[in-house]
C-alpha cells in the first residue's frame, strides 16, 4: 500500500502530512495503517517514519472545512512508540503552525498580501484557531529572524491564536467552575487548576508533586511520574473522564528560577522568565524536552487569572502586561495572554505565541500490506 505523504516541522516538533482521502474510512484500519507508517510500536520506530521520540511521533491529517467558518479540518494524532496505540484526545500546537504552512503551500488557501490567515478547524477539540502565516513569493516564508528555544537556527515567524479555542472538551474554559480545585489523588489532597483551552489541561504546583520544577528529562524519576500520574488520574475522574487518555495533561508550574537548558545546554535566568512548566505527556508518558503550543496558551491565560495556581507562581510584576515569558526544559517561550471578566466568568481575549514551520520532505510512504487487515461486515 502506498500513501503520499509531506513532512513538516513545526516548532519544536515533526509530524507526517497526510490528506484524510488516502486513509481507510474504517477507524480500526486507519489505525493499523497509521501504526504501520510510523513503525509503532518499538522502541526505535526502525521500520517507519517516526522519529522513536514524542516530539517527532505525530501525525497532521488535513480534510476540506467542515464547517464554514473554517478553511479546512485539522485531526492531530500522536502516535506510540512502544504500545500499539494511536491517541487523537489532544491537539499539536507546534504542529498546528506548520498547518498554516501547509494550507499556504498546497493552494487550500488562496495569498492573501504580506500575511495571510488560515482558519483552522482541529476536530479533536472541535474549535476553530487562527494562523497567521508569512508570505514571500506567494509560499509559506521559511527565512527569517525568530528564534524558537529546541530549534535550531532562525525562521519566519507564524503567530497562532487559540482565544477561540476554550471548552473545546468540557464545554467551559473552567471545567469545574473554579480557580482552584482540592483533588483527591494517591498521593493525598493536592490542589490543582484545571483549564479548557487549546487542550485540556490540569496545572498543579511543583512542590505538590516532589519536584523543584526545573528538571530536565534525565532528573525526572519514575517517583515523580507516579506523582504526577496521580494527579492526572485524579483530574480525570473529577471530569468524568477515562483516565487512561492524554488528558488531562500534566503541567507542572513553578516560580521564577535558573536551570540549564537541555537544548542548549546555556543557563535559563530566572530573570529571562515569568514562571518556570514543565509539562508530562506521552505514551509512554515522559517529560516533555521543550513545551507545547496548546499548553503554552493555555498556562498564558491561567496567568492572567486571579486565583490560579499559574498565577500565583508567576512574577507579580508580570501579571499584569500582556506579554508572559515561560521557562520549560528548552528555553523560553513567550506568549501573549489577555483575559476579561463578563457575568463572573472569564473571556479570552487573546491567547497568542509565535512558531516557526517549514516542509521538510515529500513523497510516497510505503506500508505493509498485511497492516491491512479485512474488516468483517455485518449485515
Amino acid at each position: 500500500m502506498t500513501i503520499p505523504f509531506v513532512l513538516m516541522r513545526g516548532g519544536t516538533s515533526k509530524a507526517v502530512f497526510l490528506r484524510s482521502d488516502t486513509l481507510p474510512h474504517d477507524a480500526k484500519q486507519r489505525d493499523m495503517v497509521i501504526l504501520s507508517l510510523f513503525g509503532s510500536p518499538d522502541p526505535r520506530q526502525v521500520d517507519g517514519l517516526g522519529g522513536a521520540d514524542l516530539l517527532t511521533s505525530k501525525l497532521a491529517i488535513i480534510d476540506a472545512p467542515s464547517r464554514p467558518d473554517a478553511d479546512l479540518d485539522y485531526t492531530f494524532a500522536q502516535v506510540s512508540i512502544t504500545e500499539p496505540v494511536v491517541d487523537y484526545d489532544i491537539n499539536c500546537g507546534n504542529i498546528s503552525a506548520a498547518v498554516g504552512a501547509y494550507a499556504i503551500d498546497e493552494g487550500i488557501v488562496p495569498v492573501v498580501g504580506p500575511t495571510t490567515t488560515v482558519r483552522i478547524h482541529n476536530t479533536n477539540t472541535g474549535r476553530v484557531l487562527l494562523a497567521e502565516v508569512p508570505i514571500v513569493d506567494g509560499a509559506a516564508a521559511v527565512e527569517g529572524t525568530y528564534a524558537v528555544h529546541g530549534v535550531p537556527g532562525t525562521g519566519a515567524p507564524i503567530a497562532l491564536d487559540f482565544a477561540q479555542t476554550a471548552g473545546g472538551i468540557t464545554g467551559q474554559l473552567l471545567p469545574t467552575n473554579n480557580e482552584i480545585d482540592v483533588l483527591e489523588t494517591a498521593i493525598g489532597p493536592i490542589e490543582a487548576t484545571i483549564i479548557d483551552l487549546a487542550n485540556l489541561t490540569v496545572f498543579v504546583r511543583a512542590e505538590a508533586v516532589g519536584m523543584t520544577g526545573t528538571e530536565g528529562p534525565a532528573d525526572f524519576t519514575e517517583e515523580h511520574l507516579g506523582s504526577v500520574t496521580a494527579v492526572k488520574e485524579a483530574a480525570a475522574e473529577l471530569l468524568g473522564m477515562p483516565t487512561d487518555g492524554l488528558t488531562p495533561v500534566p503541567a507542572i508550574v513553578s516560580p521564577p528560577a535558573s536551570y540549564t537548558s537541555y537544548a542548549t545546554g546555556h543557563e535559563v535566568t530566572s530573570h529571562d522568565v515569568d514562571l518556570v512548566a514543565r509539562v508530562v505527556g506521552g505514551r509512554p508518558a515522559v517529560l516533555h524536552k521543550a513545551y507545547p503550543g496548546t499548553l503554552a496558551a493555555c498556562t498564558g491565560v491561567a496567568a492572567r487569572m486571579d486565583g490560579t495556581t499559574v498565577n500565583a507562581v508567576t512574577r507579580r510584576d508580570r501579571r499584569i502586561l500582556d506579554q508572559i515569558s515561560i521557562g520549560h526544559t528548552s528555553g523560553v517561550m513567550p506568549v501573549s495572554a489577555r483575559v476579561s471578566r463578563a457575568a463572573e466568568k472569564w473571556i479570552v481575549d487573546e491567547a497568542t505565541y509565535h512558531r516557526t514551520a517549514r516542509r521538510l520532505a515529500e513523497g510516497t510512504a510505503y506500508v505493509r500490506n498485511s497492516a491491512v487487515a479485512p474488516v468483517t461486515i455485518q449485515r
